[in-house]
């Protein structure tokens, strides 16, 4: 029966996992010497050797014949282990176990002494999953076990486990693996497997594989069945991603704003069904590449992930454009990827965000244009109407509410009927429905509603005056959504288009107070917390 290559593969000594050596030494001379603890605690991102090493360690220390801290591999109790018939070594799945009953059990069988070996070993694999009221069974057990019971937990999300939990433990985390080790890793085992793997193509999966072994494996496997002679090609076929060459005619599409050749591109991407998701996480990577050869060319190639062939391609880039513009361009693509699991068609977002990459829309915003005529004609309408309402103008210069020229109700609010500079208090009047307009408005924009608590607002004129506490709204403030859905609330519930005003009267010094205020009653709620969970 065929077995998939991570599992064929998987370490089964210390000695066969790389890129730990700081914890893999430390536990082999725990086995040598006895001194084994009583629980310890894995942790890192997936594919590293958590689990691996979990049962490695599960193995040497019931092992009969250890060699080095390390397993033999050839007595009765290691083949057991690896065949899963040794009792002694139990395995928990936290993800699917996570109740208390289930810790109970485990609670109920340790009592018991272990049938063959030395030590009964739970290994909990996923164990930030675990309920608040299993992880308080299982710490009864932790705390004091018997002194032939042993856990190793295993966790990818370390900060949802409990610090109660942490503090019985030996922490161990585990470390990405390094790209040089996977694809030395990988050209070993396609050598044993019978087939060839080349350079380039081991030097790519090591990096979409981002520090995790098993996810390289697993991609080999995949390309494995294509012929073999496994190349970047193939690899990229096999990954559905963009072929290097594409990758890279298309960033020099977009740091030559030919908006035209990049949509071309993607568009002939998607015909060969390539995967959009996985083209922007490799536009983000090369755009980080070029963003690090601006700040640093000196220290740059050894902290870039690329092929050798391509560094000259990104050095070209990177001395044609500024840093500024390359952030501001990676901070979309981290938009676009961030929204592309979200929305219905992923192709629209990507398009998009290839528009927006070749400044098109930027370079659209900072046009001035004259609409004078054109609200000329819309007044003379509203006057045959007789609607009353006026036309839509250029914004006030009031110094206290001005407002950015490119500001986003610039030609959608009502020109205001009064002068502001001339206000006196006294002409304001509280707006008693701005409760009832935040209501409305966190309906459709909780987010921007939020940063209004503790507001309050008045009418003078045609213009509504918005009071902020909160710096924050008044950065809200000048973006086109949610102003625009701010004067829609309004308009809802007065029935009436007002323009708008706002500022903020709270002070830089005080609001870095209030900050403060916050993370301090933050910060003693957990102390108190921490306090009553250790008594």
């Amino acid at each position: 029966m065929y077995r998939a290559l991570y599992r064929k593969w998987r370490p089964m000594t210390f000695d066969d996992v790389i890129s730990q050596q700081h914890i893999t030494d430390t536990l082999r001379h725990q086995v040598i010497s006895g001194k084994t603890a009583h629980a310890y605690l894995f942790t890192g991102s997936r594919g590293t050797g958590k689990t691996t090493c979990a049962r490695i360690l599960a193995k040497a220390v019931n092992c009969e014949h250890t060699h080095d801290g390390n397993p033999c591999l050839e007595c009765e109790m290691c083949r057991d282990a690896d065949s899963g018939a040794l009792t002694d070594i139990v395995e928990i799945d936290a993800a699917s176990n996570n109740g208390v009953d289930d810790i109970r059990d485990l609670r109920d069988g340790a009592v018991y002494t272990p049938e063959r070996g030395k030590f009964k070993i739970y290994i909990i694999d996923e164990v930030h999953m675990l309920s608040v009221s299993a992880f308080n069974a299982l710490l009864k057990i932790m705390e004091e076990p018997p002194e032939y019971v042993k856990f190793i937990l295993a966790t990818t999300e370390v900060h949802k486990v409990p610090a109660t939990v942490l503090s019985r433990c030996q922490r161990y985390d585990f470390r990405r693996i390094r790209s040089e080790d996977i694809a030395s890793r990988l050209k070993y085992i396609a050598e044993q497997e019978g087939f060839t793997l080349t350079d380039d193509g081991a030097a790519l999966i090591a990096g979409l594989a981002d520090g995790g072994m098993r996810d390289a494996v697993s991609l080999l496997d995949r390309c494995s069945v294509g012929g073999e002679v496994i190349d970047s090609d193939t690899v990229s076929a096999a990954a559905g991603i963009a072929g290097r060459g594409y990758l890279y005619d298309m960033l020099e599409a977009v740091f030559a704003d030919d908006t035209a050749k990049a949509l071309s591109i993607a568009a002939e991407l998607h015909d060969m069904s390539k995967d959009l998701v996985r083209l922007c996480e490799e536009l983000i990577t090369q755009m980080r590449n070029v963003m690090l050869l601006k700040v640093s060319p000196e220290t740059a190639e050894s902290l870039i992930v690329c092929m050798p062939d391509e560094l000259d391609r990104l050095r070209k880039l990177a001395a044609g454009a500024e840093l500024d513009t390359v952030i501001e361009r990676l901070d979309l693509l981290q938009i676009c990827r961030e929204r592309m699991g979200r929305v219905l068609n992923r192709r629209v977002e990507f398009e998009m965000s290839l528009i927006k990459l070749c400044g098109k829309l930027q370079n659209n915003s900072t046009q001035t244009i004259d609409n004078s005529e054109i609200y000329d004609k819309i007044k003379q309408l509203e006057d045959k109407l007789g609607s009353g309402m006026s036309a839509a103008t250029a914004k006030t210069s009031n110094p206290s509410y001005e407002r950015k020229a490119d500001s986003p109700m610039a030609t959608e609010e009502p020109r205001p009927n009064v002068d502001l500079k001339k206000a006196r208090p006294e002409d304001i009047k509280p707006l008693t429905q701005w409760d009832a307009i935040l209501e409305e408005f966190s309906r459709v924009n909780p987010a921007c509603a939020g940063s209004l608590k503790d507001s309050h607002a008045g009418i003078i004129g045609n213009v509504v005056l918005i009071v902020a506490k909160n710096q924050f709204f008044m950065d809200l403030f000048r973006q086109r959504y949610n102003a625009q859905t701010l004067g829609d609330a309004i308009e809802r519930v007065l029935g009436f288009r007002y323009a708008l005003r706002a500022k903020c009267d709270t002070t830089p010094q005080q609001q870095r107070s209030m900050a403060a205020e916050l993370i301090k009653k933050a910060i003693d709620s957990q102390i108190e917390t921490a306090v009553d969970n250790n008594q």
